[in-house]
């Protein structure tokens, strides 16, 4: 059996920046344990399976997986869909619903002057959620450094997503952010025990009025660390969001420098009338390479 694949970079608009994912068509009939060994193959942050929709009004459904497990929502795999997608099947339209486990995403595409789809919007598929505190001291050794690193001005070290739960803390500045690295025995003992594990540890730091700088590292699921992380950047800017008051929030976040992967992502969270806060993500796109996988 064949299937056919495409690769590209998200959250930039450099060939070889931002975060690479890998898209697979045709494995409609294969069973999960398939679907993760493709992604063990890929080993890249995510691997998405591009699959015909099952609930109305989806345009396609997606199947995401890190190399070590299958996620409800990620952020990167949205965006590069959306554009992949929409450059492959010629769609003429502005927006694609794409269909996951945690709910129907809605992509806004970007095109270039000539047409082509070239960077994507979306928006988290669930509102921000806010989950337990962390222990300071525990989450400074999960990054390898001194408590004293971890801010709480302006806010502890918890549990926050918008569709998946990622562990947020502040660093003191971008000195230390470069300086954290990912102590996987550590995580295993800080986040092993809790009854819904964060997918991964974001770091994050000001850079100046509504810009921050941001690691991901989520060695328990197989990813060291991450280029660019839409699915945490959401929930962080919800939490900021929250913490702030007010109605919305502008980011800009810049996140893989330190691993020579640049990319930036644009957020935009609002709190709707009922007081929920949802968010949107979006950046550019690069295709990069296509072919076939033999299974």
């Amino acid at each position: 059996m064949e299937l056919e694949f495409e690769t590209c970079d998200v959250f930039t608009t450099t060939r070889f920046g931002g975060n690479p994912l890998a898209l697979v068509f045709g494995a409609d009939g294969l069973e999960t344990e398939a679907l993760q060994a493709i992604a063990r193959e890929f080993n890249l942050s995510e691997t998405v399976f591009i699959l015909p929709p099952e609930r109305e009004p989806a345009d396609v459904r997606l199947r995401i997986f890190t190399p070590g497990l299958e996620l409800p929502f990620a952020g990167h795999p949205n965006v590069g869909a959306a554009v992949m997608i929409a450059r492959r099947i010629g769609h003429e339209g502005d927006v694609l619903v794409l269909e996951q486990p945690a709910g129907h995403v809605t992509a806004w595409l970007t095109r270039a002057p000539g047409g082509q789809p070239v960077a994507a919007e979306i928006e988290a598929p669930r509102p921000l959620t806010i989950g337990a505190t962390l222990d300071r001291a525990a989450i400074a050794d999960c990054a390898a450094l001194p408590v004293s690193a971890i801010h709480v001005n302006a806010h502890p070290p918890l549990l926050a997503g918008c569709g998946v739960p990622f562990a947020i803390a502040e660093v003191e500045d971008v000195e230390q952010l470069s300086a954290a690295t990912p102590d996987i025995l550590a995580m295993r003992k800080c986040f092993g025990p809790l009854p819904s594990p964060p997918v991964g540890l974001l770091l994050h730091t000001p850079l100046g009025v509504g810009r921050r700088r941001a690691r991901m590292f989520a060695p328990l699921n197989g990813v060291v660390e991450d280029p660019a992380t839409g699915g945490a950047n959401v929930g962080l800017a919800g939490l900021l969001l929250h913490l702030a008051g007010g109605s919305a929030l502008a980011l800009e976040v810049e996140q893989g420098a330190e691993i020579g992967r640049p990319s930036q992502l644009i957020l935009a969270a609002r709190r709707d009338p009922d007081g929920t806060i949802r968010v949107r993500v979006g950046g550019g796109v690069v295709p990069v390479s296509r072919g076939v996988i033999s299974i």
